[in-house]
């Protein structure tokens, strides 16, 4: 046999997402190349390491089992590299973070320095929904997880990082009632959610039962990019954290709708499981944060109190 670190890479990242453009779009790597390497590492076992039916690809039992042996292979390289820079008195290793769909306009704020000054660190970031991200956690498939909202079955440990708010917020092309009563604006419009098992959701739901309004016209959409973009066509109307809508209100594509108890505040957090043993590059981010937290939120999210 004569594979190579770059097809068991292919490999394993095609198994993770049962997908070959999946794949190809995480790697940057085109879709006829990954399907190359897939055939030439395939062609080195007799047996199949995927099938396709209809048009969904799946990984058979011995694939599955070539991954986990491939998965292996790549942590034993990863832990040679990271070993040579720590002789060379450099911090290396994986930083490992789970994160909320909105979060991805917080966290990288507070990375970008650390990574900057340690380039042996790697950095692997999922973007997904709160139970997904609960998930991982839980499974110790991460060093870290950013939620604005802590799991409650979990034992972690956390760093507050920065308040997180969310407004009921509409499209510029209409004019509202501000006599309006909270009730009537809500049983009114349509309203977009978010996917079950998001955070931002379940907010808006715990809003909504809370103060006992009916709810009209539903529509739900599976990411906030997709929410945001709906409510800026005038499709309708949704609570949404502010952290991701702030050149949105700047150019005049969104406005905050005034509603008496709103908005939600809660405070996005950077947990870990209490049981969790931190890698030295997961302990120095650690400390990499008590040290700037402060002057990160001062100069980047200066505006974020003006609202």
């Amino acid at each position: 046999m004569n594979y190579t670190l770059h097809q068991l890479q292919i490999f394993l990242k095609i198994t993770q997402k049962k997908s070959i453009t999946k794949a190809s779009e995480e790697l940057y790597l085109t879709q006829p190349a990954v399907s190359i390497q897939l055939k030439n590492f395939q062609e080195q076992f007799s047996i199949p390491l995927t099938e396709v039916v209809g048009r969904q690809l799946y990984v058979t039992d011995f694939g599955k089992e070539i991954a986990i042996a491939a998965q292996k292979i790549l942590n034993e390289v990863h832990a040679i590299n990271y070993k040579t820079l720590a002789y060379e008195g450099r911090l290396g290793g994986r930083l490992l973070i789970s994160i909320v769909s909105t979060a991805k306009y917080v966290m990288p704020y507070f990375l970008s320095d650390f990574m900057n000054q340690h380039n042996g660190v790697d950095l692997i970031m999922d973007v997904t929904n709160k139970s997904k991200v609960v998930d991982s956690l839980e499974k110790n498939e991460v060093d870290f997880a950013l939620v604005s909202v802590l799991p409650k079955k979990l034992k972690v440990n956390r760093v507050e990082l920065m308040k997180n708010k969310l407004f009921l917020v509409g499209g510029t092309h209409k004019v509202f009632d501000k006599g309006i009563t909270k009730k009537k604006l809500f049983e009114k419009l349509p309203l977009i959610y978010r996917e079950q098992g998001s955070a931002t959701r379940n907010a808006m739901e715990s809003f909504i039962a809370k103060n006992k309004i009916a709810v009209g016209k539903k529509i739900e959409l599976t990411s906030n990019e997709a929410v945001k973009q709906a409510v800026i066509s005038g499709l309708g109307y949704s609570i949404m954290p502010l952290i991701g809508i702030k050149n949105d209100l700047l150019n005049n594509d969104l406005q905050i709708i005034p509603v008496n108890g709103l908005p939600i505040s809660t405070t996005w957090n950077l947990i870990w499981l209490k049981s969790k043993k931190l890698s030295p590059a997961a302990l120095a981010f650690l400390e990499h944060l008590e040290e700037q937290k402060k002057e990160i939120i001062e100069n980047r999210f200066e505006w974020f109190d003006s609202y």
